[in-house]
């Protein structure tokens, strides 16, 4: 989206738990409609004094339970059919601008902070033909990082797994780097 890159760590984040308190008592909107989005916005709750769930869909496709507790809870709103098509500001994020997918109509919504959850893309096509990869083109590997190729591992977002935060990423590399001269030292 328009904006997404200037406002990086100016209001635009990709981790609730990691900048979620820098919105104390602020309003923020969290793009996307799965289990991440709708549990972030949750989390978010506890700082912010409104969240919006921005979503393309009229339905999440968050698990029932997720949904439930964030239908229920008073501080999310949703704006179904809609997503976003600039994020506005001078220095920091000051509103986002979203489309309604069915009407076309634009809107301007003033937040704080903007939080996208619409899925990554991995960036593994360097190995696609060399190690097994999940349907995403995350690559799979054992504790120990190794990609099942003799010397070969992989860490940190590229990985099959659950949670991509940098203190995984940070650990995953240790423990390559640690495997990676064991089997250096081997040879």
């Amino acid at each position: 989206m328009e904006g997404e890159s200037k406002f990086h760590g100016r209001g635009v984040s990709y981790c609730a738990t990691c900048d979620g308190a820098f919105f104390r008592d602020k309003v923020v909107a969290v793009v996307g409609g799965g289990d991440a989005a709708v549990e972030e916005a949750l989390f978010l709750t506890k700082f912010a004094s409104k969240v919006y769930i921005i979503h393309r869909r009229g339905e999440l496709r968050a698990t029932k339970l997720i949904q439930k507790r964030a239908i229920e809870n008073d501080k999310v709103e949703f704006l179904w059919f809609s997503v976003v098509d600039k994020v506005i500001g001078e220095d920091k994020v000051e509103a986002v601008r979203i489309k309604n997918v069915a009407s076309g109509e634009m809107t301007d919504i003033p937040v704080d902070g903007v939080f996208v959850y619409v899925g990554t893309k991995s960036n593994s096509d360097l190995v696609k033909d060399l190690v097994q990869m999940d349907e995403r083109g995350y690559i799979k590997t054992d504790e120990n990082m190794s990609t099942g190729i003799a010397g070969l591992y992989a860490a940190g977002d590229i990985r099959q797994k659950h949670l991509r935060q940098v203190v995984t990423a940070v650990a995953d590399g240790a423990i390559a780097a640690v495997e990676a001269e064991k089997y250096l030292t081997s040879k």
